[in-house]
């Protein structure tokens, strides 16, 4: 339910919160664990697009392009993930974390830079004289590869570095990323998951995933009423806070671990 709520309100944070769950609580292996986090997030992310859709929250053109984009980071991560141990990847993911609530406590502080965006009525594609906003489009596809390759190799969805990224690279607003970023999402997820699939996705337990994947979903539908009701900035804090606190948790499980 946080999970789904998490992803609802910010379009972010599920997977952090799916892969320490699923590898603490649930007892699997950080590999199992990932895979079948791209699973429940891809899903969640998928079924919460409609609810976004109606509140004209969702840019389908950018969003396309940018989970296409990161095709490739999302294959070279998959590989990577399969070559480094259990303990350094829930290390790295622990690290992660705290970089990235850091990064959400500062732009709850600061707000959102940059947060032009196309009116609810105006089309996607325009015919324009031809131009190159090259700075812009290379910030674009380094972008789009680093969520990939994150997706990719933490089994993550990305949507707390994507998020900014729309708002920053992109030009979007608060809600229209929001809403983005979980097409993004679904589509990063899934080229991770065929990615994995070439490799061996190994033994999954479909129960638990179907049944983590309909919570979450329930969750993310409230989630996005929630963003309707309350500060962007007060959801971010709260929601970095809770980051850190299961940082520090993954932490003391994996390092031990991996000093020893």
């Amino acid at each position: 339910m946080v999970i789904g709520l998490a992803l609802g309100a910010l379009g972010g944070g599920g997977s952090i919160l799916a892969v320490p769950a699923l590898v603490h609580v649930l007892g699997q292996d950080p590999v199992t664990a990932t895979t079948s986090s791209l699973l429940i997030v891809g899903i969640t992310s998928l079924l919460s697009l409609p609810a976004h859709h109606r509140a004209q929250r969702v840019r389908f053109g950018q969003g396309v392009a940018f989970g296409l984009l990161g095709t490739a980071g999302s294959f070279a991560g998959s590989a990577a993930s399969r070559a480094v141990p259990g303990e350094v990847l829930m290390t790295v993911f622990a690290a992660l974390m705290v970089v990235v609530a850091v990064l959400m406590l500062r732009r709850s502080r600061h707000g959102p830079r940059g947060s032009a965006d196309l009116g609810p009525h105006e089309p996607i594609l325009t015919v324009r004289p031809l131009t190159c906003a090259c700075p812009r489009v290379i910030k674009l596809v380094v972008a789009a590869t680093l969520v990939g390759l994150l997706t990719g190799f933490l089994g993550v969805g990305g949507g707390f570095v994507l998020v900014p990224a729309l708002v920053l690279v992109l030009g979007f607003t608060m809600p229209a990323a929001v809403g983005t970023s979980l097409l993004v999402i679904a589509i990063n997820s899934a080229t991770a998951l065929a990615a994995r699939a070439q490799q061996g996705i190994g033994d999954l337990d479909w129960p638990i995933i179907v049944g983590f994947a309909a919570v979450a979903v329930v969750g993310s539908l409230l989630g996005s009423r929630v963003a309707d009701r309350l500060p962007a900035a007060r959801l971010s804090q709260a929601f970095a806070v809770l980051v850190l606190v299961i940082a520090a948790f993954t932490a003391t499980q994996s390092l031990p671990a991996l000093l020893s």
